[in-house]
């Protein structure tokens, strides 16, 4: 990112005029399109502003200096900073209205998807990234899991293996080699006092006040209770960790901005690893709430340079999930974001029981940023 950008990210958001908010939103709709720097010149023949080429030189040369603008070489016309795609998010782009042939063909796609396939995240995954063509990640959180039984079982002198059953009826299971010996009679208390003690909570919940106490009734100085402990909470973070898929990775060489043989490995090396897109722990937002991150706002140093546009929708069973694309900072957010809020209503409606998407109209729409909501 310039010099200038960064600067602008810094800054206090200045006051800006009716006129400056016209052709900063004319400056990123060209640009948009085009990927090239824009000029005066342009501006005053194509966006009909209603001023002369000078008159749009001086605005241009004040929103530079704001900010909101940079200019990558003297003789080049300008582009939008971090801050200046914030203002238009924020305040100045056209909220997008699906036509009646894009609300069916997206209906018929999602319908035609999810009746083919198993219902699965890294299916929304595939289908998002094919209506935008954008890199498209599908992330959905799990609902609460707490173990409801435990086996501990005695094999020898120096073995015995943990089985823990989820209240999903999933079992997990663990075989323990110990350097010193334990009796059985131990290992049956163990397990009596944990099926007593620790079912039923969540891994937060397993505290080393309980650990302690535990060991101390058991009177356990070979520290099998911490070992059961230590599994059961790694199985339920596990359990509960959300699962992310991420699709499409190649189509950002469609864009100019990642030419850069480097630049485009960087991102997509990160996206296909499974990088954080939403800081860790974040919830997943309200459903059907679009969110969209600029530049330096995203959580990793891999996306300062692009822009993520996330949906929330209702899965069904306390399960929430998140779709979102990742391209250049050049993308259009307007066109991008409706397409995911109408993606994420028909989720919610197919796997969560909502609303069906309404065709020809624009659909509810909650553009969140880093620093301010607009409805």
């Amino acid at each position: 990112m310039s010099a200038s950008a960064s600067r602008g990210c810094e800054r206090v958001q200045m006051e800006i005029s009716e006129r400056k908010k016209k052709i900063l939103a004319a400056v990123v709709d060209e640009y948009i399109i085009t990927a090239e720097p824009v000029g005066s010149k342009a501006l005053a023949e194509k966006a009909g502003l209603g001023c002369s080429s000078a008159t749009i030189r001086n605005e241009l040369a004040e929103l530079v200096n704001m900010g909101y603008l940079e200019q990558p070489h003297t003789s080049a016309g300008r582009v939008p900073t971090a801050l200046g795609y914030r203002m238009y998010v924020n305040e100045l782009m056209q909220k997008q209205k699906l036509s009646l042939e894009e609300t069916e063909e997206l209906n018929s796609r999602l319908e035609k998807r999810l009746n083919e396939l198993d219902n699965t995240i890294s299916d929304v995954s595939r289908l998002a990234s094919q209506l935008t063509n954008y890199p498209a990640l599908a992330l959905s959180s799990r609902s609460r899991v707490t173990i409801k039984r435990f086996d501990i079982i005695y094999v020898d002198a120096n073995t015995f293996i943990i089985v823990v059953m989820l209240d999903n009826n999933t079992v997990r299971n663990k075989l323990v080699h110990l350097p010193v010996s334990v009796d059985e009679g131990m290992v049956k208390k163990l397990s009596t006092m944990f099926n007593a003690s620790f079912t039923g909570i969540s891994d937060s919940q397993i505290t080393p006040v309980l650990i302690n106490s535990t060991e101390r009734a058991a009177d356990d100085s070979l520290g099998l209770t911490s070992v059961i402990a230590a599994f059961a909470m790694e199985v339920l973070a596990t359990e509960a960790a959300p699962s992310a898929y991420v699709t499409g990775e190649n189509r950002l060489l469609n864009q100019p901005e990642y030419r850069d043989p480097d630049k485009a490995h960087r991102l997509m090396s990160y996206l296909s690893s499974g990088g954080y897109i939403l800081p860790p722990g974040e919830d997943l937002g309200d459903t059907n709430e679009v969110r969209v991150l600029i530049g330096p706002e995203n959580v990793a140093e891999e996306l300062k340079d692009s822009s993520v546009i996330v949906a929330s929708y209702d899965a069904g069973d306390g399960t929430k999930g998140l779709i979102g694309v990742v391209g250049p900072t050049r993308m259009d957010y307007s066109v991008i974001a409706s397409k995911l809020s109408f993606l994420a209503q028909g989720l919610s409606r197919r796997l969560g029981g909502g609303e069906a998407p309404v065709e020809g109209m624009h659909n509810k729409l909650i553009i969140k940023g880093d620093d301010s909501d607009k409805r």
